[in-house]
């Protein structure tokens, strides 16, 4: 199985604002809930991280007994000119362009259709072959953000990419996708674990 978890809460996140390729450090409440999420986790035979620092901050604080692998194929969209904004201080016109068009791309930056290439890239060589990747009995994790893990959702679907504005996904949050013979299957989504909860916890959907 493909175990995605999307890195926890940054200062960033917490600012409200929009968080691409900019470096922001995980919040003590980020960190604490990154290794919450160790219990809601199985046998693992690979763990794949973004190449930024909150992706690998989390990966970290999983502690699991494998290596991280770094794959720029998960890293968060580009938001260019937009990086670092306030959500709220975007203009109406802008995010009615961007929903419209997934082709649309910031100044600088990179458009969501270029980051659904990328991820479905991964993904498919992660189920390329029985035995390997995440076909075989052990899950492998991706530590990643909001954008790719919403295009890993859209192709376990088979949808649209436009579905992902249709997902919410919170931080330090778990989705779960399987194969069956006829190609993936979306098992669970955004899935979070309480920090103050006991060993192996009950996942609850968000």
């Amino acid at each position: 199985m493909l175990v995605l978890v999307r890195h926890g809460e940054t200062a960033g996140n917490a600012a409200g604002q929009l968080l691409g390729r900019r470096e922001s450090p995980l919040t003590a409440k980020g960190r604490s809930d990154a290794v919450a999420l160790r219990a809601a986790l199985g046998p693992v035979s690979r763990l794949i991280s973004s190449p930024l620092g909150r992706a690998c901050d989390t990966a970290d604080a999983l502690r699991l007994d494998v290596p991280v692998e770094l794959d720029p194929r998960w890293i968060e969209v580009d938001y260019g000119e937009l990086e670092g904004h306030a959500l709220d201080a975007v203009p109406a016109e802008l995010w009615a362009r961007w929903r419209a068009d997934l082709t649309f791309r910031p100044l600088g930056g990179e458009s969501l259709a270029e980051v659904a290439v990328r991820v479905r890239s991964a993904c498919e060589e992660l189920f390329a072959r029985p035995g390997a990747g995440a076909r075989g009995d052990a899950d492998v994790v991706v530590v990643s953000h909001v954008s790719p893990i919403k295009a890993a959702v859209a192709w376990a679907l088979g949808t649209g990419d436009e579905v992902v504005w249709r997902l919410y996904l919170a931080t330090a949050s778990v989705t779960r996708i399987g194969w069956r013979n006829d190609g993936p299957v979306l098992i669970r989504y955004n899935e979070t674990i309480p920090a103050t909860a006991g060993s192996r916890p009950g996942p609850r959907v968000s």
